[in-house]
C-alpha cells in the first residue's frame, strides 16, 4: 500500500512540475535517458551480437552542482546537477544510462557520474557531465 501511494504521490508531482513547466517554460524539459544494451560473447571472447541500445523518454532538469557534489573524487567545474523525476521514467535510473537532451542550452548527451534518489522517491539527483 505505501509503494502504491508514493507512485500516486511521485506522479501528481511530475504532474505539476511538467505543468509549469509547459506554462512558464522552465524547469523540466524532455530528455531521454539512454543504455547501450548487452552484447553476447562467444566463447573466445568475440561479440555474437551487439546489445540492443534501449532509449525511455522522461523529464529532467539542469542546475548548478550542490556543494556534496563538488566535493566528490573526480568533480569537474563542468558537470551539472540534473534531477530526472521519477514518474516520468519507465524504469529505473542507473549509472550505465546516458541523458540525451535533443534542443536547447544543455543539447548533447550526458552521462551519469553519480545517482542518488532523493528522500520521497520523487526523482534521482545526478552529477552529469557532457560528453558529447
Amino acid at each position: 500500500m505505501a509503494a502504491e501511494r508514493r507512485a500516486v504521490l511521485n506522479q501528481i508531482f511530475a504532474s505539476l512540475a511538467t505543468g509549469f513547466a509547459a506554462q512558464f517554460g522552465a524547469p523540466f524539459q524532455d530528455v531521454s535517458a539512454t543504455w547501450p544494451g548487452t552484447a553476447v560473447y562467444d566463447d573466445g571472447g568475440s561479440i555474437v551480437t551487439p546489445g540492443t541500445p534501449v532509449s525511455l523518454p522522461c523529464k529532467a532538469q539542469f542546475d548548478v552542482p550542490t556543494e556534496a557534489m563538488r566535493s566528490d573524487p573526480g568533480f569537474l567545474e563542468k558537470d551539472m546537477r540534473l534531477i530526472v523525476l521519477t514518474a516520468t521514467l519507465d524504469g529505473t535510473l542507473d549509472s550505465e544510462a546516458n541523458i540525451v537532451v535533443a534542443t536547447g542550452e544543455h543539447a548533447g548527451t550526458w552521462s551519469l557520474e553519480s545517482i542518488t534518489g532523493d528522500p520521497a522517491g520523487i526523482g534521482w539527483e545526478c552529477r552529469a557531465r557532457k560528453i558529447a
